[in-house]
């Protein structure tokens, strides 16, 4: 009997959603936001633009995050150790073990340790 209830109860909260769905196509407000988001894409489309070009272009120099994003990432770099043997794989000069073989052999020691 349970489930049963359960079942009416999702039916009644469907129902109550299709009408709200079905109140918020009605207003003017959602069909001209609509249709501005559809003209949007269609200019996007047509000048072969993507958001954060739009973005770019409306507020230049912010540095939106999403086009920080898709940029590059800095190489990896890896760097193994001759005396141990030890390897080490960064993007970054801040890592760990790499800072320790700097801090002992030097720092243009350690960079000739590179693997191309």
């Amino acid at each position: 009997m349970k489930i049963l209830q359960t079942w009416m109860e999702k039916k009644e909260q469907i129902k109550q959603l299709q009408d709200d769905v079905n109140r918020i196509e009605q207003d003017e407000r959602f069909k001209r936001e609509v249709e501005f988001k559809n003209q949007l894409e269609k200019l996007m489309k047509e000048y072969d633009r993507s958001a954060s070009d739009v973005l770019s272009l409306l507020q230049p120099g912010q540095g939106h995050k999403a086009a920080e994003k898709e940029g590059p990432k800095r190489p990896l770099k890896v760097f193994k150790n001759p005396h141990t043997g030890e390897v080490v794989e960064t993007r970054g000069g801040n890592q760990k073990t790499l800072k320790a073989w700097r801090d002992e052999y030097g720092k243009e020691t350690v960079s000739g340790w590179q693997v191309q």
